[in-house]
């Protein structure tokens, strides 16, 4: 398989890709150059809108507009560009990181620590009302989030662990935390992930230069080669949800390659499923 650059750019920390089918565009972030991207395939459309805060994440809603993972906390971007808090709760020396929308619509929402401290982390699960609870409070680098198709499994990274882990879902509550699969040493940390509609998971490798496909029992099955080395998120979008998005980190990089910051595409890698939006 081989990529092609969707979107030329150049930015710090590129992460979250979703894809809004509504609007048939790709919803990106540079988490920290404070901006969203948004990119529409058919018709080349771009637009970049930026924020007061690092952004983790950006996913649509269901009522129109974006949720927003702030520095700060859960902000709602509404379809007139006004910002409100949805859930606000600064937390000195952390921002936010990676989120992902379960099935049954609400927003699960990773944070760090700038420093990457072990513990400074959570991941907390957030309904359309704005009520949240934290699932996971000793998380290093909270990041890709996602559920089987059957929506009885979830899959998340931390990333220092260099595992992908697993969980059962009932209720929305998650149970029987366990190994997935784990990266080995010198081939990256995982990243971002998604999962496809054979209930594959897909996750990017930082400082791996990669995309990996592992099947539900685990194996190892498929590696797209990249060149930009810190690969950050992936998720499947277009009209048949058969390209795999791939957004790019500069950061840290003496002499990036010149894709690195960039969105890149692969194009035909797979299908994906729909993915929900945001209830509130």
């Amino acid at each position: 398989m081989t990529y092609e650059v969707a979107v030329r750019a150049e930015a710090t920390l590129g992460e979250g890709p979703a894809w809004d089918a509504r609007a048939g565009r790709l919803i990106w972030v540079d988490i920290l150059g404070c901006r969203v991207h948004t990119f529409d395939p058919a018709s080349g459309r771009r637009t970049v809108r930026t924020t007061e805060q690092h952004v983790g994440a950006a996913l649509p809603r269901a009522g129109g507009g974006l949720v927003l993972n702030l520095r700060d906390g859960i902000g709602l971007l509404d379809p007139d560009g006004s910002l409100r808090w949805l859930h606000r709760e600064p937390v000195a020396g952390r921002r936010a990181n990676d989120a992902a929308v379960a099935p049954d619509g609400s927003l699960w929402a990773g944070t760090m620590r700038y420093d990457e401290a072990p513990g400074g982390g959570t991941l907390s699960r957030v309904t359309g009302d704005g009520a949240v609870e934290v699932v996971l409070d000793d998380v290093a680098v909270s990041n890709g989030t996602g559920w089987s198709p059957d929506g009885r499994l979830m899959y998340y990274v931390d990333s220092p662990t260099r595992r992908i882990d697993v969980f059962d879902v009932e209720d929305g509550h998650i149970t029987n935390r366990r190994p997935l699969a784990a990266v080995e040493e010198g081939a990256g940390f995982p990243d971002g992930l998604t999962v496809d509609a054979d209930g594959c998971v897909w996750v990017a490798l930082w400082d791996g230069g990669a995309v990996r496909r592992y099947t539900p029992a685990g194996d190892l099955d498929r590696v797209i080669r990249l060149p930009a080395p810190r690969v950050t998120a992936c998720a499947f979008g277009g009209a048949g949800l058969t390209d795999l998005y791939v957004t790019t980190a500069r950061v840290g990089l003496t002499a990036p390659h010149p894709v690195a910051g960039s969105l890149l595409v692969v194009p035909g890698a797979g299908k994906g499923m729909p993915q929900p939006s945001f209830a509130g």
